[in-house]
């Protein structure tokens, strides 16, 4: 029995929802024409996935930044005897996070998307030391929390720092697009939209080499998700007596994990390949009381 005799599963169809939710979180195409940034009332809902605000045709919020913005008005907000602690980012981030973990790095994230295209440009190829990883804790920590929170203006507020001086999403999504659709930014240009392209520039020729490098060492978002991936509702298994440690998991994982020594590993971003390329059937993934089981596809042998 090969593969050839079983349907193709949603799994095996990632790219184009990678795809859709792509084109689907930024579909406010007039806004490229006018020379806006789309502010429809349901901007202000947050979107599962690091997408710019300021993109042109963003149709909701990026949680990161909406984080930032809680973090960065919070003593100012207190000052005034104004509490407003932010509940609903929160809940929204915990909620998304109890559910599914890193599930919408691996399916919905349009940066996330465009990393795996680049990597497939054919160059030699690096791994990434998973010493590395670690670093976008420190992100999550100091530049989404404590920078926004412990430095601020004479009115008490703080910046948004991962937005102002590192995320490359918002440099490809919002910086070039605005600079090119909007003549009246352009006499403003100076350093920090040069760091920032100089930023991007480093980053993407980063992403033809290594697998979502930016996912894995600096996204503050996958790393917050991440902590809910042991105990989130949906759940990856390994059948250790299935499992032959062939390693092609291995080679097949975006983000270069051996699912088989931590099957709920924070690094997964649950995409789900390492199901589909197990022809032991050893790989499994279970959400609320459902669990789906890759099939055997080894060729039985003949009698």
């Amino acid at each position: 029995m090969t593969g050839k005799n079983f349907p193709r599963k949603p799994r095996d169809k990632r790219p184009w929802y990678q795809a859709a939710f792509a084109l689907g979180l930024n579909a406010w195409i007039p806004s490229w024409f006018k020379g806006e940034i789309f502010q429809g009332g349901i901007k202000g809902i947050c979107v599962p996935a690091l997408n710019c605000y300021s993109c042109p045709s963003a149709m909701g919020a990026c949680p990161i930044g909406a984080m930032q913005t809680f973090f960065g008005g919070l003593r100012f907000n207190l000052s005034v005897a104004e509490k407003k602690f932010g509940l609903y980012v929160a809940g929204f981030l915990a909620a998304v996070g109890s559910a599914v973990g890193r599930m919408p790095c691996g399916w919905v994230c349009p940066f996330g998307f465009i990393q795996e295209l680049i990597y497939k440009i054919p160059t030699p190829k690096l791994r990434i030391p998973h010493f590395m990883t670690y670093f976008r804790y420190a992100v999550l920590v100091t530049m989404v929390v404590a920078l926004p929170l412990l430095i601020v203006d004479q009115f008490g507020y703080g910046e948004t720092w991962f937005c102002k001086w590192i995320c490359p999403a918002g440099t490809l999504e919002a910086g070039i697009p605005l600079m090119l659709i909007k003549a009246d930014l352009r006499p403003l240009i100076g350093f920090m939209y040069y760091w920032k392209l100089g930023l991007l520039v480093l980053f993407v020729g980063w992403f033809v080499v290594s697998q979502r490098p930016f996912c894995r060492t600096v996204c503050p978002l996958g790393a917050f998700w991440g902590l809910f991936n042991k105990g989130s509702l949906f759940r990856m298994a390994v059948d250790d007596e299935k499992c032959t440690l062939c390693d092609k998991c291995h080679k097949d994982c975006p983000v270069e994990i051996k699912i088989y020594e931590q099957a709920n590993s924070p690094d997964c971003v649950r995409c789900l390949r390492c199901v589909s390329s197990c022809k032991f059937g050893a790989i499994s993934y279970e959400f609320l009381g459902k669990k789906e089981v890759a099939p055997d596809l080894r060729v039985p042998k003949a009698s």
